[in-house]
């Protein structure tokens, strides 16, 4: 807790006289350039990331990066969505996973979820993966194995983002773009899905998305799931 008080006298004293006019003007109303979802995971910083400010992102943070599928309740990602598309009228959604995610290590190995009965409904929102898990998957060395489960968790939860009915009609009208991303712990890069290669490549490699190539980057993740769900 000291660290943590000692960060707020250094921002209060050091950090705050220089931003002092963004954070008023922000007192004032947002327009966030993009609404980036991400996971928990302290490892991951997401403005550090991006090397964002204040007012940049509109974030939603969960274990393992999850959203709900719509049809089912209310949950806060999917409340949070609707606002970021329908008020904030944000540009861009961006899933972000990362290597080493304890909750898809959880998903992977459900036996190491005793105890934990929320975490384990809560990962219910990604058991369509576990075909792959137990087939394909399941003949991956562990460390591979885990990897890959980022990737197609990561596609799998942008799917569900798309399939929020706010997305699906600003997706149509063009007004928005999907972004998958899985951010790597160990060397502080980023691999972003590529629909033309059909697969996670460096972002600064990925094929850049135009306004109206929703259509064919959906065809290319579905195209993915396809084949996880049909294993």
């Amino acid at each position: 807790m000291t660290r943590i008080i000692e960060g707020f006298m250094k921002f209060r004293d050091k950090v705050l006289p220089e931003k002092e006019a963004l954070i008023r003007k922000l007192a004032n109303g947002q327009s966030p350039q993009a609404l980036f979802i991400t996971c928990s995971d302290s490892r991951l910083n997401p403005n550090l990331l991006t090397q964002t400010e204040p007012g940049d992102l509109f974030i939603i943070r969960n274990a393992g990066n999850i959203v709900p599928p719509p049809g089912g309740q209310a949950s806060g990602e999917t409340a949070t969505i609707e606002y970021a598309v329908k008020h904030l009228k944000v540009k861009d959604i961006f899933v972000c996973g990362h290597t080493h995610c304890g909750a898809m290590g959880g998903l992977m190995k459900p036996e190491s979820l005793t105890g934990l009965p929320l975490v384990r409904g809560w990962l219910s929102h990604a058991e369509d993966l576990r075909s792959w898990i137990d087939g394909e998957g399941a003949r991956m060395p562990a460390d591979q194995r885990l990897a890959r489960l980022v990737e197609l968790n990561t596609l799998l939860q942008l799917e569900h983002v798309r399939q929020q009915p706010t997305v699906k009609a600003a997706l149509v009208e063009g007004k928005l773009r999907l972004h998958a991303w899985v951010y790597k712990l160990e060397d502080g890069t980023v691999q972003a899905f590529d629909q033309v290669q059909n697969s996670f490549v460096a972002v600064e490699d990925a094929t850049r998305q135009k306004l109206g190539a929703q259509v064919h980057e959906a065809a290319a993740v579905n195209s993915v799931m396809g084949q996880i769900i049909d294993y």
